[in-house]
């Protein structure tokens, strides 16, 4: 069976759907393929997403991982906006679902992990609804 491709979509692609993208391949990558991607670059991925993710999983998302645009991943078969406030990227298909989180951009250690703790929480439960298809 073919992994399906998973694309985590934001605006800038330097904080939430690099995360995304981490977890989806550090929980999920027996299930689907996990890409970041945004509509806008930003030089480096978000240094509080970086330290904090290796501080909670042990994962180097700057070794792995640079902020790309929608252009520089492959076509995905399902695409998830990360919640983006203003106005939504335009890819070259409808979202399949909205994860609605907040930017935790610039805000506390704890509001950021609660952010990491929903992107786990939707990635874990798409990993589920993948295998019970």
């Amino acid at each position: 069976m073919k992994k399906k491709k998973v694309a985590f979509i934001c605006v800038h692609n330097s904080c939430r759907s690099q995360i995304a993208e981490a977890l989806g391949k550090h929980l999920a990558s027996d299930v689907f393929e996990s890409y970041s991607a945004g509509t806008e670059l930003k030089s480096q991925i978000n240094q509080d997403a970086v330290r904090l993710m290796k501080d909670l999983y042990g994962i180097d998302i700057e070794e792995s991982q640079k902020p790309k645009l929608i252009s520089d991943i492959p076509n995905p078969d399902i695409a998830i906006s990360m919640g983006c406030n203003v106005a939504c990227p335009f890819i070259d298909k409808g979202f399949d679902a909205d994860w609605d989180l907040e930017d935790p951009s610039g805000k506390s250690d704890e509001e950021f992990k609660i952010i990491i703790a929903k992107i786990e929480e939707n990635i874990l439960e798409l990993k589920k609804k993948e295998l019970d298809k």
